[in-house]
């Protein structure tokens, strides 16, 4: 089956994001004795860990399309589904590949890379003889797999190479990849899905942080302007997930009946809504298989995704056999759908790969990638907890705690703070945050206000209030820890990347109840920022300023809350570690940093890596800034 992710307005929630994990119901953490005997293991050991994600099948059934960092940076893998040993398609030492899908009829594949972590994607093709071609040839220029057409003879690109603010639909043919302009964006729409018979497309208008309106674009009729489709009062967000398999119906995503967002569905010719599906979280996507039988749902429910698949040829829920526990991710059938896979991950396990014929009393693991040093008793599984903030509103957290952690060895302790602003802390295996739990780190991933997956209203609670009550929010989870006899109250340090590496700092400039800061690409001067953010940001450029603020009418306050113009007030120690390609927090706003505490005689140290953007891709990469995490932990805290 041929599964993309729609390009979703929901993007606009993370502009700044970085993730980890998180866990299930909340309970209290499992009391350990003090006297237990709990190895330790090295950085390397946790990135020996392989990263698995992909799950397209190929044509006849025997393999599925992976994408792997086994090598030491992502690269594409063929894993056949017999269980037998993977053949690595792609061999980049320098640049991440990340595998799209197989072609429908063949062993050729697509897939995607930037350049050092510059986010500027090509997409490429893998023709059945290993040689590769760029489909999307040029500089400056960012571009994406679209889909594919039901005639398995075309495909979809969306690339902003003609404006590089807005990108445009081409649609290319299979046999010499030539390409027709299908759908030329001069107006600032998103582009969301494409029908599988190649005749609409679902487009998006971003009109605030909390209002947008989802378009029908009919490419058969000629001069076809979009047509809104979700007129609504006030501000309700929507989304698109995906089209029906016969073309009829948009499934889309919206939050206009309620502080969740569902599942609805319109339906073309008879210009009518209709809800599809309904939970006590957000709906995070749905999708259908090949032949539409099945149908695949995924709900954001306390930081964890719920996912379940049901049979619409009866409408009953499909019951999987025993499988290793975890979340399940990335499920894809094969065309006949006899065959579906699947990866199953926890915050004690990375995804490994399932397979399972339908209907079989049976799962195959085809995949084993924690290191094989490693014992799984040795990790920690989160807990979510809660506590009241400063105005009493209730605040969830992902609370890891360390074996060796008890009343009678009390350990030192870390705020992790997600990325986005609007991004969230879920359970999943996360190689950081477990090494420094293995190390004897309390970890606690406050979600705080502003972080999605808690309805709308809280989510919008941080609206033009960053780094004050969002920050406080950071504060009160310290006092929270405070609380806990197996926690060191006078070690608390706080971490974070991206927003979360902003908000690390202004922790460290604008309160002194943190005993260190490690600031993983952080902001630090938002004026700057918002004034370069990317170009292909354009068309959510003012859902942005609604969050955080215009440069260009609130001067006074972006300087205000940018911990860069406040450095003279950091004490602590501090940690900044920053890739030179990043095209969202640039380098400079770092290298400024880390020059204003040097100033002031703190302590602080910085890694950069040459060869990295807003994340790390290069695993020897990961490993030296974990390495550096731990050993600045244990200098400072």
């Amino acid at each position: 089956m041929r599964v993309f992710v729609s390009i979703s307005t929901m993007v606009a929630l993370s502009f700044f994001a970085v993730s980890c994990g998180k866990a299930p119901e909340s309970q209290a953490p499992t009391e350990t004795p003090a006297a237990i005997t709990l190895p330790t293991y090295s950085a390397q050991t946790f990135f020996d860990t392989t990263t698995l994600y992909g799950s397209s099948i190929n044509h006849d059934g025997t393999a599925v399309l992976v994408t792997s960092d086994e090598s030491g940076i992502f690269n594409v893998y063929s894993y056949p589904l017999d269980g037998g040993e993977p053949t690595q398609l792609t061999n980049s030492t320098a640049d991440a590949m990340r595998g799209i899908s197989w072609f429908p009829n063949d062993d050729r594949m697509l897939f995607t890379a930037d350049q050092g972590g510059n986010e500027l994607n090509h997409v490429y093709v893998r023709l059945e003889d290993g040689t590769t071609q760029d489909l999307t040839p040029g500089e400056n220029l960012k571009a994406m797999v679209g889909g594919w057409h039901e005639d398995d003879m075309h495909f979809y690109v969306m690339t902003n190479e003609r404006d590089n603010r807005f990108f445009d639909v081409y649609r290319y043919s299979t046999d010499d990849f030539s390409r027709e302009l299908v759908y030329e964006n001069n107006t600032g729409f998103n582009v969301e899905s494409i029908s599988p018979n190649g005749r609409y497309l679902a487009l998006s208008r971003t009109n605030s942080n909390s209002d947008s309106d989802l378009f029908l674009v009919d490419l058969q009729t000629a001069n076809s302007e979009p047509k809104l489709i979700t007129p609504t009062e006030g501000n309700v967000s929507h989304s698109a997930y995906t089209f029906n398999v016969d073309s009829t119906k948009l499934v889309y995503g919206t939050d206009g009946h309620g502080e969740y967002y569902q599942a609805w569905e319109y339906d073309i010719a008879q210009d009518a809504h209709a809800q599809v599906y309904e939970a006590a979280w957000d709906v995070s996507f749905l999708y259908y298989s090949e032949t539409g039988r099945y149908q695949v749902v995924g709900v954001n429910a306390d930081a964890r995704t719920e996912l379940s698949i049901y049979d619409q040829s009866t409408g009953e829920k499909v019951a999987l056999p025993e499988h290793p526990p975890g979340d399940l991710r990335g499920v894809n059938f094969s065309d006949d759908e006899d065959t579906m896979v699947f990866y199953v991950n926890s915050d004690v396990s990375p995804s490994n790969l399932m397979v399972w014929n339908v209907g079989s009393d049976s799962v195959e693991q085809l995949t084993s990638t924690l290191a094989s040093e490693m014992d799984p008793d040795h990790l920690v599984q989160s807990t979510v907890e809660r506590f009241p903030s400063f105005d009493d509103l209730t605040i969830p957290g992902l609370l890891y705690k360390p074996h060796q952690a008890s009343a009678d060895n009390k350990v030192p302790a870390i705020i992790f703070i997600h990325g986005g602003p609007g991004g969230q802390t879920r359970q999943g295996y996360s190689a950081m945050v477990q090494h420094l739990v293995n190390h004897g780190y309390a970890m606690f991933g406050v979600n705080n206000r502003g972080s999605s997956g808690y309805g709308k209203t809280f989510f919008h609670l941080d609206d033009k209030r960053h780094g004050e009550d969002d920050l406080q929010d950071i504060v009160y989870g310290k006092k929270y820890l405070q609380t806990l006899d197996w926690v060191d109250p006078d070690r608390i340090a706080v971490m974070g990347g991206s927003y979360g590496g902003y908000l690390t700092m202004a922790a460290l400039a604008f309160t002194d109840e943190f005993d260190a800061g490690i600031n993983i690409f952080g902001v630090t001067n938002w004026v700057r920022t918002l004034e370069s953010i990317p170009p292909w940001w354009e068309s959510f450029r003012q859902s942005l300023y609604d969050e955080l603020g215009d440069p260009a009418t609130d001067m006074e306050r972006l300087r205000r809350i940018s911990p860069l113009f406040h450095a003279d007030k950091i004490k602590a120690p501090v940690l900044v570690v920053q890739g030179a390609n990043d095209p969202r927090v640039l380098q400079v706003e770092s290298d400024e940093m880390v020059e204003a505490i040097r100033a002031n005689d703190v302590p602080v140290e910085y890694v950069l890596f040459e060869d990295e953007g807003h994340g790390f891709a290069v695993k020897e990469n990961r490993i030296e800034a974990q390495e550096a995490y731990l050993q600045f932990l244990l200098k400072h805290l």
